[in-house]
């Protein structure tokens, strides 16, 4: 219409595939199908975990205001979680049926417990939380202030580190940037001498 040629046939589509070509082609396909699989793996598992997470929420509206040991919440990921804390949580097996709630420690991770059942998996969380709450309390009958002593003390180290990190992160950079003006001066120095 305006000017436009139109279309012929490509070269491509004239010529047959070559059978590299089309062995390409399946593998692409192939992969395509094994990721949208696992993908549907994974949102199997999320959904899992989510209605564990509804399944806890009689307990955590239990826990009193002022305790914050616990955020729990459900991570996506190569691997979805379901966060009762920083260091404790609840993955799907290699079945996707079945529930493992996780401890990490210093040594390693431990497992609190597994099944294949919502129910058991509520009690062993109830279990947990019990035990830390039980925990806190213990260490604030033995120091009542130590919440506000920590905390303050925590925040001020915290500020003179940052502090000395800034400090030290602009003497090397004015170090590292004079030691390039020196190299630079000496390499100017002798192509022109």
């Amino acid at each position: 219409m305006w000017g436009r040629k139109p279309k012929t046939e490509t070269p491509a589509e004239s010529e047959p595939a070559s059978p590299l070509k089309e062995a390409v082609h399946q593998a692409r396909v192939e992969a395509a199908e094994r990721t949208s699989v696992v993908v549907d793996l994974r949102d199997a598992e999320w959904a899992r975990l989510q209605i564990l997470n509804e399944a806890l929420d009689p307990l955590f509206a239990d826990i009193p205001s002022d305790v914050d040991l616990f955020d729990r919440g459900v991570s996506r990921g190569e691997t979805p979680r379901l966060w009762i804390n920083a260091v404790a949580h609840v993955a799907m097996g290699r079945d996707t049926r079945l529930y493992r709630f996780l401890h990490d420690t210093r040594v390693g991770r431990r497992v609190l417990a597994e099944s294949h059942e919502v129910a058991d998996l509520v009690q062993a969380i109830t279990t947990y939380v019990a035990r830390r709450i039980v925990e806190r309390q213990r260490a604030l009958d033995e120091d009542p202030e130590f919440i506000q002593r920590v905390a303050k003390s925590v925040a001020e180290r915290e500020r003179k580190r940052r502090r000395w990190r800034a400090i030290g992160a602009f003497a090397l950079g004015f170090c590292l940037g004079l030691l390039c003006l020196l190299v630079a001066g000496v390499l100017i120095a002798t192509r022109y001498h």
